[in-house]
């Protein structure tokens, strides 16, 4: 058995805790995704530092399906551009997920912080995700929830290798996937209309992931800005289902050709057209020289900037690394500087300040926090928030109403 703790056999013999423990170390619950808990892991013999996804069995059988189904795909999939699996164990009650930890960042972060970001730059990415999807339908695997989010850079010292993440989504295509799952704006027709879908989904997903690296647009949008969940789904859906995109101008106009070709083919609503990855990196935008130079960096950043934050698709962070095994986050929220302690890599960067706020305070205060740079806003407006001290740290919970989210990390008043 290449994984000596993998526990899923029909014999149902378990492993324990200390099965886990004694081979780790498990920090903190870094961050709550909507199937598991995300922390770090140290092995203790070798002081490597790991991801390790967290499944409580007591949150349901789909929870418990999407543990073995992670857990299956990764102990089949070994490619430069997946998270590889390192390791796995079945307790009682949970299920432990061990991976390679990417500290590379998003590739959305990445683009924002570029100085310059070109058509070339983009088909490196795409380019890297198609070879990685080639390879999964090679083996009749679909991942059924790219997004740009799932891609990271594996490194923070190299950003040229993309790595792909997430697959308790995945399926064996077996000819009888029906069941709509994945992210609303990238679905593939045949997703949304509840017909019996395959491998093309994924490639329809990589078109959208293009159109966004190009433009910094979604290709499919609600233009009223519905409130309502099921209602803006339903536009949005009535549009994939036809094909509604566009190449606006201006967010287009300097766009190669060929680029815009191979998003007509990538998102071609008939999945029998449909380009395949394989056939995809072949093509002249990826193979050739099709894809432009020219600098998109302003327009582009302009556009992720307006539609990932207030569209609520993602905010956005900034990172100040500590001598610990984690990252802060400083992040302005109306003029309150604070410093955000969620997860491993990256987060938040509110950048709507008409965001209605309301805060929570919870003590006690968290653990020492180490030197953290200097404000970069004003702090004049803190007294709103209970005449917090300067420099005092507690842990707040956010509601940001303007854009649904909610979230507790820890603050840093200045």
């Amino acid at each position: 058995m290449p994984f000596g703790c993998l526990a899923l056999r029909d014999g149902r013999t378990y492993n324990s805790l200390s099965d886990v423990t004694d081979k780790y170390e498990i920090g903190q619950v870094l961050k709550a995704k909507e199937f598991c808990e995300l922390c770090l892991v140290k092995e203790r013999q070798t002081d490597k530092v790991y991801v390790c996804k967290k499944f409580l069995k007591k949150d349901g059988r789909k929870v418990r399906k999407a543990a073995k189904n992670e857990i299956m795909i990764l102990k089949m999939v070994k490619h430069p551009n997946i998270l590889q699996l390192i390791d796995a164990f079945e307790t009682r009650k949970e299920f432990f997920i061990i991976q390679e930890l990417a500290t590379g960042g998003d590739v959305f972060d990445w683009i924002l912080d570029q100085g310059n970001y070109t058509e070339r730059d983009a088909a490196n990415v795409i380019r890297q995700v198609l070879e990685a999807v080639a390879y999964l339908h090679s083996l009749n695997i679909v991942h059924r929830n790219l997004k740009l989010e799932n891609l990271m850079y594996y490194r923070e010292s190299n950003h040229n290798k993309v790595v792909l993440r997430d697959f308790y989504l995945s399926r064996f295509e077996n000819g009888s996937i029906t069941e709509p799952c994945g992210t609303p704006e990238y679905l593939a027709p045949e997703v949304v209309a509840r017909h019996r879908y395959g491998r093309p989904v994924d490639c329809w997903a990589v078109g959208v992931i293009m159109y966004i690296l190009l433009s910094g647009n979604p290709p499919f949008y609600d233009e009223t800005e519905e409130e309502n969940t099921d209602m803006h789904n339903r536009i949005i859906f009535c549009r994939i289902v036809a094909g509604e995109f566009e190449f606006d101008s201006p967010y287009w106009d300097e766009i190669s050709p060929a680029a815009k070709e191979l998003v007509c083919k990538l998102m071609e609503v008939d999945p029998m057209l449909r380009i395949t990855a394989q056939d995809a990196l072949l093509h002249g935008w990826i193979a050739g020289n099709g894809a432009s130079e020219k600098n998109l960096k302003e327009g582009v950043c302009a556009q992720f900037e307006k539609n990932f934050a207030k569209a609520k698709w993602r905010v956005r962070g900034i990172y100040y690394h500590t001598q610990q095994s984690c990252t802060t986050c400083q992040v302005p929220l109306v003029t309150v500087l604070i410093t955000l302690l969620e997860n491993g890599t990256i987060n938040n960067r509110i950048t709507d300040k008409d965001s209605t706020v309301k805060i929570v305070i919870h003590p006690p205060p968290p653990p020492k926090l180490l030197k953290c740079p200097s404000p970069m806003y004003s702090s004049h407006e803190c007294d709103r928030y209970g005449k917090l001290q300067p420099q005092t740290a507690t842990l707040l919970t956010i509601h940001f109403t303007s854009i649904a989210k909610k979230t507790s990390c820890y603050f840093i008043i200045y």
